[in-house]
């Protein structure tokens, strides 16, 4: 990786973070195909695992990549938002784009871009956002790498989604609950409706478990498609799951066949169905179902599975954890696998949230398990202010102090952990709070003198 090329690729996303950010969004996934035609469609030379849900999504994208990859398939990976560098949403066989590939795929399409800015300006329409190009980015380089399989994971919600624009082989559906309302729907029916807008004619679909409205969506838009549709717990499941050092040791009734006492490297009871539903995804893509995974593939894609940021160990004496929870459901998940993996009396709470997200519910989840709250700040313009999450802590009779950023946080939280071996530390609240303590971990040594 040369010096140039890395102010190359940080020049792209300066390009990039010039737009409409990519919290604005729009239903217009016809201007993003509108570049795509101008490219001559890249993302129709590669077959695609389409991933939408509430949580898990990039968790299970990330195991279902790793499978695909153990079957000796050159894959793409692209997810959202990135922790540390913007590379990390592109990633080719398992690592993230070279930034000498990533800034000569913008070299390609920047032209058709200023094309179709100019096209949109005369409508009367906003130019091209953040993620819209974002996403023609990654479909050029994925074409140009070249892979086999692309696990596409949506930005937000599904059928105007700009990754709507890739017809999927298979759609997977991680757990559907309330979260971006505003923009989605009050409902979970809507909700479902929107997201189930990445089933194609023809395509393969596998759901985790529904609640009853969103089953009935996708039930619905799967017949109008043509589409086969497979549920967690009628098709497929976590037959088994148990503690394992480091992860988990699951057993998985798949689609087309049983897979026992398989280890997987990641801690929560949630990955386990995360990874269940993974492998009915990869069976449905590379033997329509009807083939099950052979024993070594499944056992070597499993074992290299990933998911950095989630439960994430970033720290030894005291034990530090990361954790992107960033909406109730996803703090309901944390605090169940902090219950079932660790053994731990106490657990400081280093707490940072973004303004658009229901910081009221993170914290009502996570009050069981804080002994003590220390309220920061995401290093963002849209993060809540860190008094409010105090107060909110206060409602719930929890300990709370309050820092400038997660650096002050982190400090004080350690400290407070190091005052005996039965406590740990937690920070989570957000994708971009996370993203800063991995950085601020690694800078800092926080594992120091320790080894995986």
């Amino acid at each position: 990786m040369s010096d140039r090329d890395v102010s190359r690729a940080d020049a792209v996303y300066a390009a990039l973070l010039e737009r409409q950010g990519e919290r604005w969004v729009q239903p217009r996934v016809e201007r993003t195909r509108r570049v795509l035609e101008l490219l001559d469609d890249p993302q129709k030379t590669y077959r695609v695992v389409h991933v939408t849900g509430t949580n898990g999504k990039t968790s299970t994208s990330r195991i279902i990549e790793s499978l695909v990859r153990a079957h000796g398939l050159r894959t793409g990976l692209f997810t959202s938002p990135h922790l540390a560098r913007f590379t990390e949403r592109i990633m080719v066989d398992g690592e993230p784009i070279a930034d000498g590939a990533v800034a000569d795929a913008w070299d390609e399409i920047e032209p058709f871009v200023a094309l179709v800015d100019a096209e949109l300006e005369a409508a009367g329409d906003a130019p091209l956002t953040f993620f819209e190009l974002l996403t023609v980015l990654a479909f050029v380089a994925f074409a140009d790498a070249p892979i086999d399989v692309l696990v596409l994971e949506v930005g937000m919600g599904g059928s105007w989604d700009s990754t709507n624009t890739a017809d999927g082989d298979v759609a997977v559906f991680t757990p559907i609950d309330i979260d971006h309302a505003d923009r989605l729907g009050d409902t979970i029916a809507e909700i479902a409706a929107v997201k189930a807008g990445i089933i194609k004619d023809g395509a393969a679909v596998v759901s985790a478990r529904q609640d009853p409205a969103a089953e009935r969506v996708l039930r619905d838009a799967a017949a109008a498609h043509g589409a086969s549709i497979a549920f967690e717990g009628e098709d497929f499941g976590l037959a088994e799951q148990r503690l394992a050092v480091g992860g988990q040791q699951i057993t998985v009734r798949g689609l087309a066949g049983t897979y026992d006492e398989e280890y997987l490297p990641l801690y929560g009871g949630h990955q386990g169905f995360n990874a269940a539903l993974a492998i009915a995804a990869v069976e449905a893509l590379i033997g329509g179902a009807s083939q099950a995974i052979a024993g070594a593939v499944l056992t070597e894609g499993l074992a290299r599975a990933t998911a950095p940021g989630r439960l994430q160990l970033v720290g030894v004496a005291p034990t530090v954890l990361v954790d992107a929870a960033h909406n109730p459901h996803g703090a309901r998940a944390l605090v169940a696998a902090l219950r079932e993996s660790f053994d731990f009396d106490e657990w400081g709470v280093v707490l940072g949230v973004l303004g658009d997200k229901d910081a009221a519910g993170i914290v009502a989840e996570l009050a069981p398990v804080a002994s003590h709250v220390f309220a920061t700040a995401p290093a963002s313009e849209r993060a809540e202010h860190a008094d409010r999450l105090a107060d909110l802590a206060e409602s719930h009779e929890l300990p709370v102090t309050v820092y400038d950023d997660l650096a002050q946080a982190a400090e004080a939280a350690r400290a407070w952990g190091a005052d005996s071996a039965r406590r740990a530390v937690i920070i989570a609240g957000s994708v971009v709070l996370a993203g800063e303590a991995i950085t601020l971990a690694d800078a800092e040594e926080w594992k120091s003198g320790w080894e995986a």
